[in-house]
C-alpha cells in the first residue's frame, strides 16, 4: 500500500469519527434491547466448543459477515466491526487512507470454527473493508473442528449451549452411534440432566459380570427412554404449541412435569402418563399456552447479560443507577431506605418510579406528592435522586426501564405464592424471571450490612451471584459465608472447591457451609446461623418458564420467608 496523503488522512479521520458515533449508538440500542453487540472472544468460544485444530492454513476468500470474533481485540470493535476506542483513530485512519482500490492489501489471518471466523491479525482491515461495502476478503484460514456446528447469527449464550452439546456428544458419542439423533436444547445447563438419566440407566443395567460403558448406557437411554417419549411428542403434535423450542426441551419439561405429578399423587408415573396428562386433561395445554405466554412464560434472561462488559475490580463501582419503584404507602418506603443506606457505601443514584393505573392520574396531586417525597427523602440523605411517573402495568414498566439501570430494588409485599396459579398471576415472578439486571428484594430495610451469605450450587446463575458476592465482600469489607445445598457430599465438595479457587484468586476469605434437605429452608437456616444481613443468590435456573411454573423455584420459596434483603442475580 502506498503512503497516504494528508488529504486522504483527513477524510479517513472523518470516517472514523462517524463510525465511532455509530458504534456508540449501536451499543445503546443493544443495551435497551437487552442484547449484546460484542465480538465473540475466540478463546472462550474454543474452550466451550472443545474445538481442535483440523488442517493446514489455507489462503482463500471468506465472507466478511461471517467474521464475528477476534483473538485479542474483541473489546476494540463491536459485532459490526465498528471501532469502539477513541484512541484507535490514528491506526484505523491510516489503514483507511492507505486503501487504493484494495491493491496490495495483505490477507488477514483467521481461525475458522464451523461457519464462523475469528481474526488473529487484521482487525482494522476487516473494519475498513466492511465500511467500504466489501462482501469478501482474502484470508489465511486456520480450520478448527467441533462436534457442535455454529453460525454467524449465534450469540455467545447460544454458542455456550452448543459447547455443552459438543461436550455431551464427545462423552457419549451418540452422534456416531445413533446417526441423525438431534438432542439440541435452547437452555444452558440441561445436558447435566441427560447425563444423570444415562448414569441411572448404567446403574440399572449393571450386573456383577458387566457394567455398561458410558457409550453403551447412552445408547440404551436413547433407544429405551428418550426416543419413545419423543415419538409420543411427534404423534401428539405437542411441539406445535411450544414455538422456538426443541424436542429435547419438551422431553426435559415432561420429565419435570412427571416428577411433580408423582409427588402430588403419591404414585410413580411414567413419562407416557405425563404426556397423557398434558394432552387429555381438558384445557390443560390450552390454558397454559393461552393464559401464560404473553408475560409469565417469557424465557428467563440469559445468565451474565448484566455484567457482560464488567470485570471484578474492587476499585470501581459496580452499581450506579438503581431503579426504585415506590407506591407512596407509609410502609412502601423501606425499599428506598435500603437503597439510601446502600448509598453510604456505594455511589448509587436512585431513580424512582411511581406507576399509576391510567394516564389521567399522572398529573394528579397524589402522584406528584409521591414523586416529590422521593426526591426529598434522597436529598435528606445527601443523595441526588429523581422520580418518574408512568401509567400502566407496574411489572411491564419496571422491566422496560430495567435495561437502563444497573440494579432494580423492589419492596417485597406479595411474593409469588406456592401454587402454579399463584405463580402464573404474580407480576413479581415475571420481573424476577425476565429482568436483565440483578434485583434487590427488600422485605424490611437493614440499616447496616456487615455479613452476607452466598447461596451457591454451581449453576450458571449461581456463578453470577458469586461474582457479585465477591465484589461486595471486597469493596465493602464484609464477612462472607457460602452455603451449598446438594444431594451428595462429593458433589458439594467439588462445587465448594470451585468457589474457594475463585475467591482465592482475589484474596477473599469466606466461611463454607454444607446443608442437606430442601434448598430454600436450608438457605434460610444458614442465614440465621450466620446472622447474615444480606443474601445473594442466582435467579431462576430454567429458561423454560413452564418448568418452574409447575415445579416452582428455590428463589420463590426463599422470598416467601421474607427474612432479609436478597439480591437475585441473572
Amino acid at each position: 500500500m502506498e503512503e497516504p496523503t494528508d488529504g486522504r488522512m483527513v477524510a479517513a479521520l472523518h470516517d472514523f469519527q462517524r463510525l465511532r458515533w455509530r458504534a456508540d449508538l449501536e451499543h445503546l440500542l443493544a443495551r435497551v434491547r437487552g442484547r449484546s453487540d460484542d465480538l465473540l472472544p475466540f478463546e472462550e468460544v474454543r474452550q466451550h466448543l472443545r474445538a481442535k485444530m483440523a488442517g493446514e492454513r489455507q489462503l482463500r476468500e471468506i465472507p466478511l459477515t461471517a467474521i464475528v470474533g477476534s483473538v485479542g481485540r474483541y473489546h476494540d470493535f463491536n459485532r459490526s466491526f465498528l471501532p469502539r476506542r477513541d484512541d484507535d483513530w490514528q491506526r484505523w485512519s491510516r489503514v483507511m487512507a492507505a486503501v487504493d482500490g484494495m491493491h496490495g492489501w495483505p490477507p488477514i489471518e483467521v481461525y475458522q470454527i464451523g461457519d464462523v471466523y475469528f481474526v488473529i491479525d487484521g482487525n482494522h482491515r476487516v473494519s475498513v473493508a466492511r465500511q467500504l461495502g466489501m462482501d469478501h476478503i482474502q484470508a489465511y484460514v486456520i480450520p478448527l473442528q467441533s462436534r457442535a456446528p455454529i453460525d454467524p447469527s449465534m450469540t455467545l449464550e447460544e454458542i455456550i449451549i452448543a459447547g455443552e452439546y459438543a461436550a455431551f456428544l464427545e462423552d457419549t458419542r451418540l452422534d456416531e452411534l445413533r446417526p441423525g439423533c438431534d438432542l439440541r436444547v435452547t437452555v444452558a445447563g440441561q445436558y447435566d440432566q441427560l447425563r444423570q438419566q444415562i448414569a441411572r440407566v448404567q446403574q440399572r443395567h449393571a450386573t456383577p459380570e458387566h457394567t455398561p460403558s458410558l457409550e453403551e448406557a447412552a445408547c440404551l437411554w436413547y433407544d429405551q427412554v428418550y426416543l419413545p417419549v419423543v415419538e409420543l411428542i411427534r404423534e401428539r403434535g405437542l411441539l406445535r404449541g411450544f414455538p422456538n423450542r426443541t424436542e429435547t426441551d419438551l422431553y426435559l419439561w415432561l420429565c419435570a412435569h412427571r416428577d411433580e405429578l408423582s409427588k402430588q399423587l403419591g404414585w410413580e408415573l411414567s413419562l407416557a402418563q405425563a404426556v397423557d396428562d398434558l394432552v387429555e386433561t381438558p384445557g390443560r395445554a390450552e390454558q397454559i399456552i393461552e393464559r401464560v405466554i404473553p408475560d409469565s412464560l417469557e424465557p428467563a434472561s440469559p445468565a451474565g447479560t448484566w455484567r457482560r462488559n464488567r470485570t471484578l475490580d474492587p476499585t470501581h463501582w459496580l452499581f450506579r443507577e438503581v431503579l426504585v419503584p415506590v407506591n407512596g404507602n407509609p410502609d412502601g418506603w423501606q425499599v428506598l431506605d435500603q437503597v439510601l443506606a446502600w448509598a453510604r457505601r456505594e455511589a448509587v443514584r436512585p431513580l424512582g418510579l411511581h406507576v399509576v393505573r391510567v394516564m389521567r392520574q399522572r398529573d394528579s396531586a397524589a402522584a406528584q406528592a409521591v414523586a416529590r417525597e422521593f426526591v426529598e427523602r434522597c436529598a435528606a440523605a445527601g443523595v441526588a435522586g429523581e422520580c418518574a411517573i408512568e401509567a400502566g402495568a407496574i411489572d411491564r414498566a419496571i422491566r422496560a426501564r430495567a435495561r437502563l439501570v444497573d440494579l432494580v430494588a423492589i419492596q417485597i409485599n406479595h411474593p409469588p405464592g406456592p401454587s402454579p396459579l399463584a405463580r402464573l398471576t404474580s407480576g413479581l415472578r415475571t420481573i424476577l424471571r425476565c429482568s436483565v439486571r440483578p434485583v434487590l428484594t427488600v422485605p424490611r430495610a437493614v440499616e447496616r450490612i456487615e455479613r452476607i451469605l452466598l447461596a451457591y450450587d454451581g449453576s450458571r446463575k449461581a456463578e453470577e451471584a458469586l461474582y457479585l458476592a465477591a465484589y461486595l465482600a471486597a469493596r465493602w469489607q464484609l464477612a462472607l459465608n457460602i452455603v451449598t445445598v446438594l444431594d451428595s457430599n462429593a458433589g458439594a465438595e467439588s462445587v465448594q472447591m470451585r468457589v474457594f479457587r475463585y475467591l482465592e484468586r482475589y484474596k477473599i476469605a469466606a466461611g463454607y457451609i454444607l446443608e442437606r434437605g430442601e434448598a430454600a429452608p436450608a438457605i434460610i437456616h444458614a442465614a440465621e446461623q450466620t446472622r447474615s444481613d444480606l443474601l445473594v443468590m442466582g435467579g431462576y435456573g430454567h429458561r423454560d418458564p413452564l418448568s418452574d411454573l409447575v415445579i416452582g423455584s428455590t428463589t420463590e420459596a426463599v422470598l416467601r420467608a421474607r427474612r432479609l434483603p436478597t439480591i437475585i442475580c441473572q
